[in-house]
């Protein structure tokens, strides 16, 4: 019997991916144009990992060029203001998967388990009046599958009783990685949630 669950965030709570490559798009905008173009093939493939990652992957593979902690940070902030300024819109909030979480508050333990920058996914959670409903918050820069195992060592969670719904291979693997189950986002999983 399921008693937690590891939420995503973006695609499974809120839909806010292409939102997401608006974001990569602009803060790049000054560089080549094929060059961002194989950035969002990377993002979009990868929706699960985090933006410090995708930015790291642009200057160090594609442009083949040396980055530093502090230019990942910068460029990561910089991307942070645009989606601030972008999805603290309630009409992005997956109104399936809000109404599923709000009927259900008390019987599930519930955490948000996120790629997206932490401090911004809690801005946003607050903003949006959602928080709430969360036992907690986490993103990046700490990866989910770790982020995840923390969580089920914290609490003592046994893992047989843990689900992650994600939308990514990266939910997969974090899922994989920490032993617990895992289903793929979708309205069916929402409407017949372990019924």
């Amino acid at each position: 019997m399921i008693k937690v669950i590891f939420w995503d965030f973006d695609g499974v709570l809120m839909n806010s991916n292409s939102v997401r490559d608006i974001g990569f798009q602009r803060v790049l905008a000054d560089f080549p144009q094929d060059q961002v173009a194989k950035l969002m093939i990377f993002h979009q493939t990868n929706g699960g990992l985090s933006r410090y990652v995708k930015f790291r992957y642009f200057f160090e593979e594609i442009r083949k060029e040396t980055v530093s902690e502090e230019e990942i940070l910068i460029w990561a902030e910089r991307f942070s203001v645009i989606m601030k300024e972008l999805l603290v819109n309630p009409k992005l909030l997956i109104e399936k998967s809000l109404r599923f979480v709000k009927e259900n508050q008390g019987k599930y333990i519930m955490h948000i388990t996120s790629g997206s920058d932490q401090d911004e996914l809690r801005f946003l959670c607050k903003s949006l009046d959602i928080d709430h409903f969360f036992a907690s918050i986490h993103g990046s820069p700490k990866p989910k599958k770790i982020w995840v195992q923390e969580l089920i060592q914290m609490h003592d969670y046994n893992r047989k009783e843990c689900i992650l719904i994600g939308d990514s291979i990266n939910d997969w693997e974090a899922a994989l990685h920490n032993k617990i189950y895992f289903t793929p986002f979708s309205d069916y999983v929402i409407n017949n949630f372990l019924i």
